[in-house]
């Protein structure tokens, strides 16, 4: 074969590797400088994920990339379609896979790494794959909230282990782990805080009357005193309170919520670039505007969490009723893979008898 016709193939992966570097990942400088003009993209996502019409556009006006959102079922129906796909996606990148669902992903090997120049920005406990698979986006702490007008005796619980105590019998409703995201965030948030002794601290919420709901909207609207039920303690978020302000029928300075920042399990979720992708160069240029301020300015009052960008500005709502816990309960996502079902079964032993 005569080198004329070599020279497009030779050149054609000397752009590869110029874009994806010696390791496999993309070279940020390479994708700042790549033509996507005119590609379109779609971005895998569930059915909980929120932003402002048009947030894109101003992304499309820089970067020619039009980006169309599929949202279908919750975080953990999106990761398992993906690892169904995997290596032939169904889109270009994922978001809204959490810490709890991460180690499952990168075991399944579903993206291709990319360390985005605005990850300066993100604090490093939010960044827990070091060879940089997934970008954090945004984290919320799941937290057990209490009505503060209609607690047993007027007294607030100081810790997760004040729950189990007699004077909040039949006060607390929390959510089934295997159903829900905050309920399996509680489960987490009690081993974190208990070990070993986290059976035992479940035997006892049973004993004192925890009554276990479905899902967030069931027992937050249903079961708790905001939807008109009994119960002045519900497994929701620390950002809840602020909820409870901006959408107050009748306007309120304070919220009517409070948090137990002791019971907090932190969850951060991800995005990343689907391998297989026929665009991860625009895909890298979506992940960056996903962490720039126009992004992540916009995720607190859409989603109700905190952007990772720690320069992002909040919402005054926000910023003053919304709770910082500035020690999260958390664990290792690779524990959290291992010992899912585990666990999982085991409290549905406990609970259910």
């Amino acid at each position: 074969m005569k080198l004329t016709r070599l020279l497009p193939i030779f050149m054609g992966l000397a752009l590869v590797a110029a874009a994806c570097g010696g390791s496999g990942e993309l070279n940020s400088e390479a994708v700042a400088s790549a033509d996507t003009d005119g590609v379109n993209l779609t971005l895998v996502t569930h059915d909980s994920f929120l932003v402002t019409e048009g947030i894109f556009d101003s992304f499309t006006s820089e970067t020619g990339i039009e980006v169309s959102v599929v949202s279908s079922g919750d975080a953990g129906e999106v990761v398992a379609r993906s690892i169904l796909t995997a290596g032939q996606p169904e889109g270009d990148v994922l978001f809204g896979i959490d810490n709890t669902f991460l180690q499952r992903g990168l075991d399944a090997d579903l993206f291709v790494p990319y360390e985005s120049s605005l990850l300066a920005t993100v604090p490093q406990a939010l960044q827990l794959d070091a060879d940089n698979r997934v970008t954090p986006i945004d984290y919320g702490d799941v937290c057990v909230n209490y009505w503060i007008d209609s607690l047993p005796g007027g007294e607030e619980p100081s810790t997760i282990a004040d729950l189990a105590k007699p004077q909040f019998a039949a006060s607390f409703v929390t959510q089934d782990p295997e159903q829900s995201s905050p309920g399996f965030a509680f489960l987490l948030a009690t081993i974190s805080a208990f070990g070993d002794d986290w059976e035992s601290y479940w035997e006892d919420l049973v004993a004192n009357g925890v009554t276990i709901g479905s899902g967030w909207t069931e027992t937050y609207y249903g079961d708790f005193i905001a939807g008109g039920g009994d119960r002045a303690l519900v497994t929701s978020y620390a950002t809840s309170p602020a909820a409870e302000v901006l959408f107050s029928e009748v306007p309120i300075d304070s919220a009517p919520t409070g948090v137990l920042a002791d019971s907090c399990f932190r969850q951060v979720e991800f995005a990343g670039i689907l391998r297989g992708t026929e665009h991860p160069e625009a895909a890298a240029k979506l992940i960056d505007f996903m962490l720039s301020a126009p992004f992540q300015e916009d995720i607190p009052l859409n989603m109700f969490v905190f952007p990772a960008n720690s320069d992002a500005a909040l919402p005054e709502v926000f910023s003053t009723h919304s709770v910082e816990i500035d020690s999260p309960l958390s664990l290792n996502p690779a524990e959290i893979e291992e010992n899912r079902l585990a666990w999982t079964e085991r409290w549905t032993e406990i609970v259910r008898g």
